[in-house]
């Protein structure tokens, strides 16, 4: 089992720069990949960014050169960076976690970032 925390949320002014941490506990070693997701109001959630366990990451297009994920093995934590945010970027994000061999996913509760215009 895994369990993952979000952290770092919070209202922040468009332009303005938040950091997200994802802390993961448990069985993080089977964790082929971790990512965020995020889930704007009347929305599907939709994927912002992932990274595997070997380093490759993706993003969408519409979070390319604002926001960067990454990782610190040493404190299972995830991070995502997120700069020049736009008022669209406003929605609750969850941090997710794969093991894909069989597929499984787990998810974090949500943490919501609320950019005013």
């Amino acid at each position: 089992q895994v369990r993952l925390v979000e952290s770092g949320g919070g209202l922040v002014q468009a332009g303005g720069s938040l950091r997200l941490s994802c802390a993961a506990s448990g069985s993080i070693s089977r964790l082929n990949s971790m990512g965020w997701y995020r889930q704007a109001p009347g929305k599907q959630r939709e994927l912002v960014a992932a990274i595997t366990s070997g380093g490759s990451t993706n993003s969408a297009d519409s979070v390319k050169g604002r926001f960067t994920i990454s990782r610190d093995n040493v404190k299972n934590t995830v991070y995502l960076q997120m700069n020049s945010l736009k008022s669209e970027d406003t929605a609750v994000y969850y941090c997710n976690g794969e093991e894909w061999g069989p597929y499984r996913e787990y998810w974090g509760k949500g943490t919501l970032v609320t950019v005013s215009s």
